[in-house]
């Protein structure tokens, strides 16, 4: 009896410094996720959401092909990042399962001047359809691509810091793409 109660003693003396370690760990990441963290989300949100919300009608409603199949990466883009955000915000278990956010979700997050926007595209069509879609995208791209760049120099949280990251260059990417669409439609 005085054997076992020494090996699992000692075995819960090995396993200790794992246990604070990894307890540490986690306590780290929830310290680092502050205000600049919440911040870079909620302004993210919106500005995404907006860009998700035209892009849905662009994936329908535009006539140029290639702003059409832009559309369609935007949305798909768009819905992975609205699924990552709000994974980030809530505890609980991972999925792998992407949940793009619903039009009911995606319109909540829209602001007055959103809201507007989406109207005025949603009241044009044809070519002239293709040109707003086109610039309020650049435009939003470039907004989003500042929320990032503001981010990265304040950030705290590892994960946060490493998908602002990666948001960062494919905005980068969009934003080229959608200059050369801009050149190309007139």
């Amino acid at each position: 009896m005085n054997r076992r109660k020494m090996l699992t003693a000692i075995a819960a003396t090995a396993a200790l410094p794992v246990l604070l370690s990894s307890t540490a760990t986690f306590a780290q990441t929830e310290e680092t996720t502050g205000e600049a963290e919440k911040k870079h989300a909620d302004e993210t949100k919106k500005v995404s959401s907006l860009s998700l919300a035209t892009s849905r009608v662009a994936a329908e409603k535009a006539s140029d092909p290639m702003v059409k199949e832009f559309a369609k990466w935007e949305v798909a883009e768009q819905e992975t990042i609205g699924d990552i955000l709000k994974s980030m915000e809530m505890d609980g278990k991972p999925e792998g399962a992407l949940k793009p956010p619903s039009d009911s979700e995606v319109q909540a997050m829209l602001d007055a001047e959103g809201k507007a926007s989406l109207h005025k595209l949603k009241a044009t069509s044809g070519a002239a359809f293709d040109k707003v879609y086109i610039s309020a995208q650049l435009d939003g791209h470039k907004k989003l691509l500042a929320i990032q760049e503001d981010y990265l120099k304040v950030g705290q949280n590892r994960e946060h810091l490493n998908v602002t990251k990666l948001a960062r260059g494919q905005i980068k990417e969009h934003i080229d793409h959608l200059d050369m669409l801009r050149s190309k439609l007139g």
